[in-house]
Order: C-alpha cells, then sequence, then structure tokens
C-alpha cells in the first residue's frame, strides 16, 4: 500500500489526491469471486430442451379441424359443437378409423386455454393418436 506524506514544511496541508489502491484490490477480488462462482450457476439439473421447428404441411381431406373462437366457442369444421360430450362422441368415430386421420385444433389468440384443454382432453379419450395445431407463421421483416 502507498502512503502520501505532506511536502516538507507543512505537515497540517490536506492531500487532495484519492488513493486508489483500496479500491483496486476490492475490484480484483470481486473479480476473482465472480470467475468462481459463474460455472457453477451454468451447471443446473440436465435437461434437453426441446428445439423449435415449422413444418409445412400440406392438409389432407379427411383431416379433422377443430376450431376454438374467441369466446371459447368449439366446432367441428364449421358446425359449432354443442357440449364436450358430443364432442367425444364424434372423436370417437373418427378414433375408430384405419388409418386414423390427423386432427387439427386452431385456436383464437384471443381465447383462454381451457377450451384447447377440453378438445386435447376429448381427443385423449377418443384414442386418437395424432394431434396438431395449425399456427400461423409471424410476420418477416
Amino acid at each position: 500500500m502507498a502512503m502520501q506524506l505532506p511536502a516538507a514544511g507543512g505537515e497540517d496541508e490536506v492531500v487532495s489526491a484519492i488513493n486508489t489502491t483500496p479500491l483496486v484490490d476490492v475490484m480484483l477480488v470481486l473479480l476473482i469471486i465472480f470467475l468462481i462462482t459463474i460455472p457453477a450457476v451454468n451447471y443446473s439439473v440436465p435437461v434437453e430442451l426441446p428445439k423449435e421447428r415449422n413444418q409445412v404441411r400440406e392438409t389432407k381431406p379427411e383431416d379433422i379441424v377443430i376450431s376454438v373462437d374467441g369466446r371459447g366457442g368449439v366446432f367441428w369444421f364449421d358446425a359449432r359443437v354443442k357440449d364436450q360430450e358430443q364432442l367425444i362422441e364424434r372423436l370417437k368415430k373418427v378414433g375408430a378409423m384405419d388409418p386414423q386421420p390427423e386432427v387439427h385444433i386452431r385456436g383464437d389468440w384471443k381465447s383462454d386455454y381451457e377450451p384447447v384443454g377440453r378438445i386435447l382432453y376429448a381427443c385423449q379419450r377418443a384414442g386418437i393418436t395424432k394431434v396438431g395445431f395449425i399456427t400461423e407463421p409471424p410476420a418477416r421483416p
């Protein structure tokens, strides 16, 4: 550490220079602490995250399209579905077909997740194995 002494002749003079040595010491200690802790933060529970992919697919005539409007109404193609039981009965007929057609769900972005979840649950109960979501690709800049 460095210490500055006043000029010869005046012991009462104030030294106006800032001693930066303690500041540099503190900064070096903090730098060492950060260098030691950063690798520990990066390693956590090992999981394999899904990769984003958009596939352009052609719709087949036998595919079933179920839509959810902004108010939560469920539609089989263009016809409104009255209740959950009617949807399950229609999906059971589709699930019995061989080969089984795909079910495509179109959900309005303003609607709640609950109607879409009910459709997924109905597909599960009916034994539908191929369920997909129809989305709109983002606008290109």
